[in-house]
């Protein structure tokens, strides 16, 4: 499982032991207006500001707070009802989920205490010396068990780097036997083509052989190309990598390009990633080779459930059926995009610049 799959896994968990905590103890003792109303509004906090922003797991502020919300709500529901106790488990991995570092270890100990001390287990300790032991041990297997999941995810994650790594020296030993060899046979070709230079057929013949030769080797490069994840995803988030583009791209034009983002940013499958830099590339190649334009604006939007880049220009637009369907790079950029399920589509109209959308769904 690659790293971004565990956190699925423990949302899954939380929400398993939340609705089986909240059926027994209806069951039990009937509908509690109180515990149900503590029950929807943890796992709308859950929802809302932990499952909903990936991007900032693991980040002390804003997460040490939520954590927080969580325990006092498991206390509550505790206080309400013993069968809430089964949220333990779905809560145990939460403070390493949430908090770096140390601090998860420190998140889990006031997790275990703070929910003895909710089921009365702490108020037990003087009349019966073994809840000590039995508050202790789960506090300590608390720990091993975060020492466990740390090393599960760094696991996972070394995983991720071996296998991006193997693949990088497949892509390298792929590239060397086909390009290279197509250049070698492509020097071959014209070498000749200098030496039968009395021949004109024979001239017309090997360099006819040269850019067949030539084409291979583009279409194998693009290929080749295309299965690697853009090197600036490698650096930085997506939004970050977009301005990185802008600002090269206006330092060669010598147009202003600026970037703006709607919504929370939030990680992306590699491939729809890969898909929206590589239109935010081509874009604004073409407002450098079509538009003349005098600025040019790239809108990453952030929405529940897609994700769509906007390459907007205040150039000089053309008729909508003045250019083919797969000018400007088109055809290459909506084969990308399908691939992700996604749309791309242009607007424009002479003297009023052009809109290059494209929309992939991440839900």
């Amino acid at each position: 499982m690659d790293e971004a799959g565990w956190p699925r896994v423990f949302h899954l968990l939380f929400y398993t032991c939340l609705a089986m905590a909240a059926t027994i103890a209806t069951l039990e003792d009937g509908p509690d207006p109180v515990g149900l109303g503590l029950s929807a509004l943890l796992g709308a906090w859950y929802t809302v500001f932990i499952a909903r922003r990936p991007a900032l797991l693991d980040r002390l502020n804003p997460m040490a707070w939520h954590f927080l919300v969580l325990v006092v709500l498991n206390c509550a529901l505790v206080r309400t009802n013993s069968a809430y106790q089964a949220m333990s488990y779905g809560l145990i991995a939460m403070p390493y989920l949430l908090l770096p570092g140390r601090w998860g270890y420190a998140g889990a100990a006031l997790f275990v205490l703070s929910s003895a001390a909710a089921a009365g287990a702490i108020e037990a300790v003087p009349g019966d010396p073994a809840v000590l032991a039995y508050v202790l041990g789960s506090t300590a297997l608390t720990l091993i068990m975060g020492l466990f999941t740390r090393e599960l995810v760094k696991h996972s994650e070394q995983s991720r780097v071996v296998g991006a790594l193997e693949e990088r020296a497949r892509l390298a030993r792929e590239i060397h036997d086909t390009l290279a060899q197509g250049f070698s046979g492509i020097i071959a070709q014209l070498e000749a083509a200098e030496q039968s230079g009395d021949d004109p057929e024979a001239v017309r013949k090997r360099i006819a052989l040269a850019k067949r030769l030539a084409r291979d080797s583009l279409k194998e490069a693009r290929r080749s190309v295309d299965a690697l994840r853009p090197e600036p995803l490698e650096r930085a988030p997506l939004h970050e990598a977009l301005s990185g583009v802008a600002e090269r791209w206006s330092a060669a034009t010598g147009v202003p390009a600026a970037v703006s983002v709607d919504g929370e940013p939030r990680r992306l499958p590699e491939d729809v990633e890969a898909t929206l830099l590589r239109a935010a590339q081509e874009g604004l190649a073409n407002v450098a080779k079509h538009a003349r334009a005098r600025r040019a604006v790239l809108t990453l939007s952030y929405m529940e459930e897609e994700v769509t880049l906007d390459v907007l220009d205040d150039g000089a637009g053309f008729e909508p059926g003045g250019a083919p369907a797969g000018g400007y790079g088109l055809i290459a950029m909506r084969e990308r995009a399908a691939r992700s399920g996604g749309t791309v589509t242009v607007e424009s109209a002479p003297g009023e610049g052009t809109a290059l959308c494209v929309s992939i769904p991440c839900a």
